[in-house]
């Protein structure tokens, strides 16, 4: 096959490139780079069956010959960076995925759209089946990544349903592992950062919020099964073993031998208080579900941020 990337230098979508070279497919990545990060991909330099775009997908694509699929995982994906970006986040999951699903149709390829668990915003249903509308603050500071994910689930459908076009949505929950920014403001990287350089680990709130993690090599392989056997539905793809946020605090010290201790602050407006996914379809429907528990992919994960960090 050959296959189109957006967001091809970020955290997912560069092991997502990474996996359809090992199956002996062609890729084209496409990234602006406002949140992706050229050594993802650094490793790709001169590979026969990689090409790099740099290229804005809210203005347009253009992708010479033939194209089998286009699975579009350009956006900001982390509370810092769309609080920091708002409107480039709106516009890459609605002009973004515009431009993206008119490529898929115009090659007559396969569609994949890279959703997110906070679709379901701040949850009043727990765990999340993918038959949960949500609880989203259209309004609020999240919202500018909430709504664009929605819209691009919308649009996403009316192109299957008005233009034929094979689509896939999947639905990502909270992951980790290597390649991941640091101090991205996502959570594990954040305090594993803090943890090597040995300052407080922040818990916002009373840290009893709870999160659900999943390994990157676990989520990598669910969407793959997702693109190769999966239907126009969303896919929850996630870990549905859940912790709360002040447990994974106490394991990265733990792993990490870090002498830091834990401090609390104010917690962020519609941070959800809940996520887990409910992963019956994948389960059923994909024979998926993640295999790394979470202190395995901890281990696989510190080096990394260790190397990144220069500690």
């Amino acid at each position: 096959m050959r296959v189109l990337v957006t967001g091809a230098a970020g955290f997912l979508g560069s092991h997502l490139c990474d996996r359809f070279l090992a199956a002996d497919h062609e890729v084209v990545g496409i990234d602006n780079f406002i949140t992706g990060s050229a050594p993802n991909v650094a490793h790709l330099a001169g590979h026969p069956r990689f090409h790099l775009v740099r290229q804005d997908v809210t203005t347009f694509i253009s992708v010479d010959g033939p194209l089998d699929g286009v699975l579009h995982f350009a956006s900001p994906a982390s509370p810092i960076d769309y609080l920091e970006y708002p409107i480039p986040t709106l516009k890459v999951g609605a002009l973004g995925t515009h431009n993206a699903l008119g490529v898929a149709k115009a090659k007559g390829a396969r569609f994949l759209l890279a959703s997110t668990s906070e679709v379901y915003g701040d949850p009043l249903v727990h765990p999340q089946p993918e038959s949960y509308w949500g609880n989203v603050n259209p309004v609020g500071p999240r919202g500018v990544y909430d709504e664009a994910k929605r819209f691009a689930e919308a649009m996403t459908m009316a192109y299957h349903r008005y233009h034929n076009v094979d689509t896939r949505i999947v639905r990502i929950f909270n992951t980790y592992g290597p390649r991941m920014r640091p101090r991205d403001g996502r959570v594990v990287s954040n305090f594993i950062v803090q943890a090597l350089q040995g300052e407080p680990l922040t818990v916002y709130g009373d840290g009893g919020q709870t999160r659900s993690f999943c390994f990157v090599d676990d989520l990598i392989d669910g969407i793959v099964r997702l693109w190769e056997h999966g239907t126009e539905e969303p896919t929850n793809i996630g870990n549905p073993v859940e912790f709360t946020v002040r447990q994974l605090a106490e394991k990265v010290l733990a792993l990490t031998g870090s002498s830091s201790g834990i401090v609390e602050r104010p917690l962020p407006t519609d941070d959800p208080k809940v996520r887990r996914p409910d992963i019956t379809r994948a389960r059923t429907t994909l024979g998926w579900e993640p295999r790394v528990p979470l202190d395995e992919g901890l281990r696989r994960t510190i080096p990394y941020f260790r190397t990144a960090i220069g500690g």
